[in-house]
């Protein structure tokens, strides 16, 4: 729980704050960017929710921070915003909320489908009681896909409750994670069947993958996002533990897919208006990649 005497004094002043307790892994800049803003590795209040929307968002932040470090002086309830999540957003795509510290807060994702299919989690969030009783209303979950090795939470929990197949690289395999039903192998693409598709895209980690479902949403991790300074996707050359080199071969490979949404753990999803113009804002990535391999942009 967020301490009031440890707010940080770059808050706003009113009823919502940030302690220091903050690892500025970004989750309540996206969920609720008139709100929350960013520091110095941290975020911050920026502005005082001014409308009942706003609060929404605001609470939402709250229920989905990793640490707990968003809080509210006079204790307004999250019961409301902790009914919204999953969040829907689009057609069967929600996001979980609920994320994990051990993930650094990355964003995991619901792909709901049919029971003969089953439901999908990709990467895993934080094993909280009200998301696992949602998603047993919700037929429960037949198969986590984690894409890399630092996205894997509380995939032992939710593998507990659903008997879940999990799917996981076997390069990114740690011990943690030796018990995974399903490791995958090798460079080559696999078909995991009903408009599912794992591609290996080694560089972020060394057994990265990203998962393409009905050839319209890319579930990147942590290889590609959106970036709103930039105006563009990007890849994390900061944060970049197996190859650089690697990465921008992995990013070129994905122009022979075909989707319309990137939907990452870390950074901003992005819905292009196309498929076309999917892969001229991927083509755009690529060069700037190069160009930073070469010590430019």
């Amino acid at each position: 729980m967020a301490r009031v005497s440890a707010r940080l004094p770059e808050n706003a002043a009113g009823d919502f704050f940030v302690d220091r307790s903050c690892i500025d892994c970004d989750t309540c800049r996206r969920i609720a960017p008139e709100v929350f803003a960013e520091g110095t590795s941290f975020s911050y209040v920026h502005r005082q929710p001014g409308s009942e929307a706003e609060q929404r968002r605001a609470l939402m932040a709250l229920v989905a921070c990793p640490t707990a470090s968003i809080g509210t002086v006079s204790r307004i309830s999250a019961a409301p915003a902790v009914a919204l999540f999953p969040e829907p957003i689009d057609d069967g795509i929600s996001f979980c909320g609920f994320t994990s510290e051990d993930s650094f807060g990355a964003w995991s994702y619901l792909i709901r489908r049919p029971p003969a299919q089953g439901n999908v989690l990709v990467d895993s969030p934080r094993a909280a009681a009200p998301l696992l009783a949602r998603l047993e209303e919700w037929g429960g979950v037949r198969l986590m896909f984690l894409t890399h090795r630092d996205d894997v939470a509380d995939h032992q929990a939710f593998h507990r409750r659903f008997g879940c197949e999990r799917i996981l690289h076997r390069d990114d395999i740690t011990s943690s994670t030796r018990s995974v039903e399903r490791p995958i192998e090798g460079p080559s693409p696999v078909d995991l069947g009903d408009g599912l598709l794992a591609i290996p895209v080694p560089g972020h980690t060394r057994g990265h993958m990203v998962l393409l479902y009905r050839e319209t949403y890319l579930f990147t991790g942590d290889h590609l996002a959106w970036s709103p300074e930039r105006s563009q996707l990007y890849a994390f050359r900061d944060a970049c533990w197996y190859s650089w080199d690697e990465q921008i071969r992995s990013m070129e490979r994905l122009l022979d897919y075909r989707f319309e949404w990137v939907l990452p753990g870390h950074g901003w999803r992005y819905r292009a208006p196309s498929a076309a113009a999917m892969r001229s804002e991927l083509e755009r990535c690529v060069a700037w990649m190069r160009r930073k391999a070469g010590g430019n942009g």
